[in-house]
């Protein structure tokens, strides 16, 4: 939840953006002894209490055939770990100065201008915000090709297989966007809970069943596919046959997909700041970034290996989407509609933090505007009173159509996502942890841990640039036959 403090002669108008709750006269106590001042309904900042709310899985299976039995599951528990030990060093960001008690860092930009300052936070500013934008556009690729999948699941069937049943993506990508226009007016990230449950249900439905689809088509083969070093030169694709340079780009894009796999660190402070305390945060975030990693990483394992065994070379893009299962059909279905029901609430949750900085800036920049500022009680039968924004209703509208439109014009998922992972994975979630972190903990330059920092740094940098360069170079290929607005699957 992003929230900000609107000047005093707005505050007999309703905002979408939380103002002071609580009398002045209470600030030094609360310096003192902030949890004297702790209610039923307000934390020790004066800001509503906290409550706790909750994508890359299924290119995984072509990113190990790339790499290969050895280095794809070497490189994605490697990717883990790191995001683990970064996320840490995030968690604890959250607040500054003292871990329990130290001011709130709101948003990932909060903690930057925090610990670093200086032009870093315009540097953080514009990798976030546009890593979100991008995971936008991603998301609506993503979205249109399982709708397309489930369209061609039926159609395939009726022909019985004789059809290839060609279609356009526009449509299903449009359809999407109206769903997002709708779901956007959602004011904030604490009314996003709800969402972020259903959309991690839909995430274990999707993945389960990948799963299931790749073990029923191991058994089928009756053997193992796939090789220790990955899709061989020469190994004929539905892109056309692989050569040596090709096989160098589509390793490092893979890289990048991995990469986009873990890139929840973008929002991990938003979210942190919907925990409740006491414990404090950073403690019950570590708890559920070690959970969470662990399982998600597990999964990812299982979903990408069997992917590859089932498949080898060949598998596809994406494993439910690239059509390399036809039965049971309506399990393919039902795994495609969770994807579409999964990235509607992923977008949102990823979204927030963007919608709610423009919305926040705004209203700073025009505090006395009612065209920003003003909200209008629509009552809607069976749910309530709707609290209706004119800037919100125009701004996140215009977003959701841009990145529509965006999408249609470059309808590449894989390459999409492996410049998203690489764009986001090393300013984002190893970089600035880790400045904030020395910055935070006064570790001296030449120390053992200082030098160790700035090993995984280094490193984690080179690891980013030549994914973005496969990624870029994926791009590049795709746009030889491709036209705008008539990208047919």
């Amino acid at each position: 939840m992003i929230v900000g403090h609107l000047v005093e002669e707005r505050h007999d108008v309703r905002h979408y953006l939380q103002v002071e709750v609580q009398p002045k006269a209470h600030i030094e106590t609360e310096a003192t002894n902030p949890q004297a001042n702790y209610s039923n309904c307000f934390d020790d900042d004066g800001r509503l209490k906290r409550t706790v709310i909750g994508s890359g899985v299924l290119s995984l299976a072509w990113a190990i055939a790339q790499l290969g039995w050895v280095a794809g599951p070497t490189v994605l528990i490697l990717f883990a770990l790191v995001n683990l030990y970064t996320a840490n060093l995030l968690s604890q960001c959250y607040r500054s100065g003292d871990p329990v008690t130290g001011q709130r860092n709101y948003t990932y930009m909060d903690a930057v201008k925090a610990n670093l300052g200086g032009k870093k936070v315009i540097f953080c500013g514009l990798i976030q915000y546009l890593n979100l934008f991008g995971v936008a556009i991603g998301y609506t690729i993503a979205a249109s090709v399982s709708m397309m999948a489930i369209k061609r699941s039926n159609c395939f069937q009726k022909s019985g297989g004789k059809d290839p049943c060609h279609m356009s993506s526009n449509g299903y990508m449009i359809t999407f966007g109206i769903i997002e226009v709708l779901f956007s007016q959602i004011p904030d990230f604490d009314q996003v809970w709800w969402l972020s449950i259903v959309a991690a249900i839909m995430s274990f439905t999707y993945s389960t069943a990948g799963l299931g689809l790749g073990i029923g088509k191991v058994a089928g083969n009756g053997s193992f596919k796939g090789s220790l070093t990955g899709i061989s030169i020469g190994t004929l694709t539905s892109a056309g046959t692989v050569t040596g340079t090709q096989k160098l780009w589509r390793s490092l894009q893979a890289l990048g997909a991995i990469a986009f796999a873990y890139s929840f660190s973008i929002i991990l402070l938003e979210i942190q700041d919907t925990i409740r305390s006491p414990p404090a945060e950073y403690k019950t975030m570590k708890k559920a970034t070690l959970f969470s990693i662990i399982v998600t990483t597990t999964f990812y394992l299982l979903c990408g290996c069997m992917g590859y065994a089932a498949f080898g070379d060949l598998a596809p893009n994406n494993l439910l989407t690239g059509f390399g299962f036809y039965n049971p059909y309506w399990l393919i279905d039902i795994a495609n509609a969770a994807i579409v029901v999964h990235l509607v609430g992923a977008y949102q949750v990823f979204c927030q933090p963007l919608f709610a900085f423009v919305e926040k800036w705004s209203a700073k920049k025009w505090p006395k505007s009612d065209l920003v500022t003003a909200e209008y009680e629509i009552p809607i039968p069976f749910w309530g009173v709707y609290q209706l924004n004119l800037f919100r209703l125009v701004w996140r509208t215009i977003f959701v159509v841009l990145t529509t439109l965006i999408s249609m014009l470059l309808p590449f998922f894989n390459d999409v996502v492996g410049i998203l992972g690489a764009m986001g994975f090393w300013p984002l979630t190893v970089y600035f942890p880790i400045e904030m972190y020395k910055a935070q903990k006064k570790i001296g330059r030449g120390t053992t841990r200082w030098l160790g920092l700035q090993i995984l740094n280094v490193s984690c940098f080179f690891i980013t640039l030549v994914a973005a360069i496969g990624s870029v170079a994926g791009v590049v290929l795709d746009l030889k036959t491709y036209k705008p607005f008539k990208t047919r699957y």
